[in-house]
């Protein structure tokens, strides 16, 4: 009989265990499957951009994703640092405001794990002047200012190697710095500043190589502009930006669809006027 009720305490114990373990696996699958559903039925999106004229194609994006019953709530930022910082956080679920030298250059310093998933606009990078109106006419001992950001630093060496006013070390790569300089004939000061100040300071340089968004809230205008980089093959193409973890998310095509069509390049067009072209 004490056998028996053993054996009966045992098979009980076992029964009720396995009814426990099959509710816990139920509930987990629940919640996996709650997990799933909310990243597929996600309506609301926070993106990160840059102040300035990006508001206003955003503006355009924000209605044409509300089309497809997507919600975009534009963040705005006042600097490069802080969009890529607060996607690694999760503060916002994209962002969009920068191209791949420079997210590359962002990852090796961060370890962010963040990727393009869609490109947007290219704005070549120029050399703006108010005192003279060619290259040519830059004279020895020029003063010339550049971004200091690794990416576009090297950006602004390349085009002023293209112009020949110096000559970057064999094998330099795209973030090169103004130590990467093997010859410099006119003896030019190269003067490194904030990507966000160079455009401001043309005033007070002979001549500086500054991003178009940047150049444009300078006031600076394509008069001013005396060389420019090449457009074939240009690897600073901007891009919609997100978590590696959500690159595959429904949501994120549905993001990208909203920038990448006609009436959001005609507003793309109007604000920049040329200064910048849709990479899609």
């Amino acid at each position: 009989m004490t056998s028996f009720l053993n054996r009966f305490s045992l098979t009980r114990r076992a029964g009720v265990i396995g009814l426990a373990a099959l509710a816990t696996l139920a509930v987990a699958g629940i919640g996996l499957n709650a997990q799933t559903a909310q990243a597929e039925d996600k309506k609301t999106v926070k993106v990160g951009i840059i102040s300035g004229e990006d508001e206003e194609v955003w503006r355009v994006v924000v209605a044409e994703a509300a089309k497809k019953g997507l919600t975009v709530e534009p963040v705005i930022f006042n600097d490069y640092t802080q969009p890529n910082e607060a996607l690694d956080r999760g503060e916002i679920d994209a962002n969009a405001f920068q191209h791949l030298p420079y997210l590359e250059n962002q990852v090796r310093q961060h370890g962010y794990k963040i990727v393009p998933v869609g490109y947007t606009g290219v704005w070549p990078i120029g050399v703006y002047s108010k005192k003279f109106s060619k290259i040519a006419e830059i004279k020895d001992g020029a003063v010339i200012g550049v971004p200091n950001d690794p990416s576009n630093e090297g950006r602004a060496l390349r085009v002023l190697e293209h112009e020949g006013l110096i000559k970057l070390k064999s094998g330099t790569g795209i973030l090169a710095t103004i130590a990467d300089v093997a010859d410099n004939p006119k003896k030019i000061e190269i003067k490194e500043l904030d990507a966000g100040i160079v455009g401001r300071a043309v005033d007070d340089l002979d001549a500086a190589v500054v991003n178009t968004d940047w150049a444009l809230k300078s006031g600076l205008t394509p008069a001013n502009r005396i060389a420019q980089e090449q457009i074939a093959d240009n690897p600073y193409r901007n891009f919609i930006a997100v978590r590696e973890a959500d690159k595959d998310q429904p949501w994120v095509k549905t993001l990208v669809s909203s920038y990448q069509n006609d009436t959001v390049k005609a507003e793309f067009d109007r604000v920049y006027k040329g200064t910048g072209l849709s990479a899609y």
